[in-house]
């Protein structure tokens, strides 16, 4: 294995090209096939003061663009595109790592000028020089400040790379980690994830239940305990999946919560499993009875709730130790008999605090594990998993959702009670937003109930749900971010986190027309001749780099029933893209009183200032693309639902409506994930292109004026 050491005092225009090459060749081979260590309190890591150094498998010490070259030839996978032109790109990056705006001038013109018109640097895909000149920018103060302030071309590109590559991000945070500010970003209230936590060598938990997709509270979850874990070097954040209840876990659920952190830039250093520890924790939980600090009982569930309740003592809690070590071993086996006992913790009776009336810690179940297959018969419960396995896994800091509040004085005492290390907890407010349920099994009875398609579906809080409805994960990291570490438990509106996200999908939104097919409105527009006429025009009024498409102009168009019904007799209206025209002759329906046929007088020379109505329009003489257009609105009809309200009195039936358009033909080439603006109708995901046959589907992206 090569090892990459990189000096976080230097110029990170010279060190973060190296370290992304490096984090590109082990996103690209799968494993860690170049290792990297971050010097915090160092300028320099070679001996003539280099920022960056290598050590190659073979023992070779590399510095500089040198280690890129070496990377390059040595990984396959980084050698994509034309080799002469990726190498002169790399080579160029230097010029744009000075950190004097006169100096990196012209080289950033030169960049905007190659960018017209192209999405990469080199070639038609992602390549190692995109990857090189974007740490180069990144890491140059100067440079990075001066794109944002210029736009263009190379903003757009710029913000493509990071967008569509999160694992980016987190080598930034890496490398940033011992500047970054106290404070966290914060938002207008002044969020801070500074909550004096001891900083050197945290190790924090994500403990996700592989039953599920990760939802939006997930995400807030986990992006808190990596930030935490990577704020200082030498922190360690564990992605710990709580296999504990083999009725509802599977590997795809496993594998799918692994690819969504990825997608949020999230790196777990450690994935460990809970089975793993099965063999240690039921060894704790035989001492635990041993010492007459637990017991077996086989109380039936709702006898023991109602004893829980009112602080009656179960009949089972003076059993000898040998009894409940013989329970326990007939639970182990499985046998009908075993199935019918749990383990509990022998903490108190009549606590006022009602998590430490004596909670199971065991139960039975016969099911098959998705890791263990049959050898185990039962199982721990969380309340006994999180505090042993935080203590055994070196776990610094527990953060917590404040639900969990009432089960700290519990998680400490059996970490007290089986002479474990005890952990500190910090508890933080949970993410909720209204009309939204976060609760799995919720969730889960919503896919049951066929009440929506999937766990993706649009309409889902699920991070692939809410990704397919047309959030980017740049726009999620930084609300949530922004929320901080906050106790108080509010419940937020969408229409926050989607007004940011609009600022990251305008850039590389394409615009195009849509008419809506129902009542469509025919007009004939006189006074021009020669036409149908085929025009280029830019897909983004501010980004040419987006590239042109065909607008056809003819003298019969398509019109909206909604902006004919506006329309006045003699009024001068403007045709979008087109110029202004007198409305003339107006034929209704009798019968409805819609309209069927206008007659336009086109008046070119009109001044489009002085009129009130901008109209969108679709020439008939082209090969229009047949669009299905899907608005979404709250699955949930409450704004909040509380612990005892049944989900399927509050859903909202008519969360999802359809309709149908024509769209220029310049549509055509969308295919699915690309992100457009129909004008005046807003901005939508494309899921499914257009082909065989079949309609473009189009999914509404909220902008945070409507969610």
């Amino acid at each position: 294995m090569a090892s990459l050491a990189a000096a976080c005092k230097a110029n990170h225009a010279l060190v973060l090209p190296g370290l992304l090459a490096a984090g590109y060749a082990n996103q690209l081979d799968g494993g860690v096939p170049v290792s990297i260590a971050y010097n915090e309190d160092v300028g320099f890591v070679g001996l003539n003061k280099e920022p960056l150094k290598l050590i190659t498998e073979d023992g070779e010490l590399l510095y500089g663009d040198a280690i890129i070259h070496h990377l390059r030839n040595n990984f396959p996978s980084l050698q994509s595109g034309n080799k002469d032109q990726v190498s002169e790109w790399i080579t160029r990056s230097l010029d744009l790592t000075a950190l004097d705006l006169k100096f990196i001038k012209k080289p950033l013109n030169e960049l905007e000028s190659h960018l017209t018109l192209r999405s990469f640097i080199v070639g038609y895909s992602l390549t190692l020089a995109d990857i090189v000149v974007w740490g180069s920018i990144r890491g140059n103060k100067v440079s990075f400040s001066t794109i944002k302030k210029r736009g263009g071309n190379i903003l757009r590109w710029f913000s493509q790379i990071e967008n569509e590559n999160p694992w980016i991000h987190q080598i930034v945070l890496d490398l940033e980690a011992p500047f970054r500010k106290k404070r966290a970003a914060g938002s207008a209230a002044g969020a801070s994830y500074e909550i004096g936590l001891n900083t050197e060598n945290i190790v924090t938990r994500f403990p996700p239940e592989p039953s599920g997709y990760l939802h939006i509270g997930h995400a807030k979850a986990a992006l808190r305990n990596d930030f935490f874990a990577h704020k200082q070097p030498g922190g360690t954040m564990i992605c710990r999946f709580d296999d504990t209840n083999p009725s509802k876990e599977n590997a795809e659920f496993q594998d799918s919560i692994l690819h969504d952190l990825e997608l949020l830039g999230i790196t777990p250093d450690k994935v460990t499993y809970s089975s793993d520890y099965f063999d240690v924790m039921f060894d704790l939980c035989t001492k635990f009875i041993s010492n007459g600090k637990a017991y077996a009982d086989n109380t039936d569930k709702e006898t023991m709730g109602h004893e829980r309740r009112h602080g009656i003592a179960s009949k089972c809690r003076d059993l000898s130790v040998d009894e409940s070590l013989f329970h326990l071993l007939q639970m182990k086996s499985g046998s009908p008999e075993g199935q019918g006992w749990c383990i509990r913790a022998k903490i108190s009776v009549d606590d006022l605090n009602k998590a430490m009336r004596d909670p199971v810690i065991y139960r039975c179940n016969p099911q098959p594990h998705h890791r263990t297959g049959n050898k185990w018969k039962l199982y721990p419960t969380y309340d006994f998993c999180a505090p042993v396995l935080d203590s055994i896994e070196g776990i610094t800091y527990a953060l917590r959702t404040n639900e969990y509040r009432d089960r700290n004085a519990q998680y400490s005492w059996i970490q007290q009670a089986l002479g474990l290390r005890e952990v500190t907890i910090w508890d933080f407010s949970r993410m909720n937003f209204v009309q939204t349920v976060l609760s799995k099994r919720k969730l889960a009875l919503l896919v049951e109930k066929q009440v929506v398609w999937g766990w993706d579906d649009p309409r889902m809080p699920t991070i692939r749900g809410i990704r397919r409805r047309g959030m980017t994960i740049p726009a999620l990291r930084e609300f949530i971010l922004k929320q901080g570490p906050s106790r108080n438990i509010i419940n937020l509106d969408w229409t926050s986190i989607w007004a940011i996200n609009k600022k990251f999908i305008d850039p590389i939104a394409s615009r195009y027309t849509a008419i809506m097919r129902k009542d469509m409105v025919y007009s004939q527009v006189n006074g021009i001749g020669g036409f149908p006429l085929v025009k280029q025009k830019q897909k983004h009024p501010k980004y040419p780099e987006l590239g042109l498409r065909n607008i056809v102009y003819s003298s019969k168009i398509f019109l909206d029933q909604d902006d004919a019904l506006s329309f006045l007799p003699s009024e001068e209206i403007t045709l979008m893209g087109w110029g202004n025209a007198i409305v003339r002759d107006i034929i209704r329906d009798p019968k409805t009183q819609l309209i069927t046929n206008i007659a336009l007088d086109i008046h070119l020379e009109g001044d489009f200032k002085k009129t009130d109505k901008k109209i969108t329009w679709l020439s008939q003489d082209q090969g229009l693309v047949p669009a299905e257009l899907v608005e979404f609105g709250h699955l949930i009809t409450k704004d909040k639902l509380e612990k005892e309200d049944e989900i399927m009195s509050y859903v909202n039936w008519k969360s999802e409506v359809r309709s149908h358009a024509w769209i220029d033909a310049a549509a055509g080439e969308l295919r699915a994930n690309d992100t457009i603006q129909l004008k005046r109708k807003g901005y939508y995901r494309v899921d499914q292109g257009h082909s065989d046959g079949k309609p473009l589907i189009l999914f509404s992206i909220p902008t945070g004026k409507l969610a």
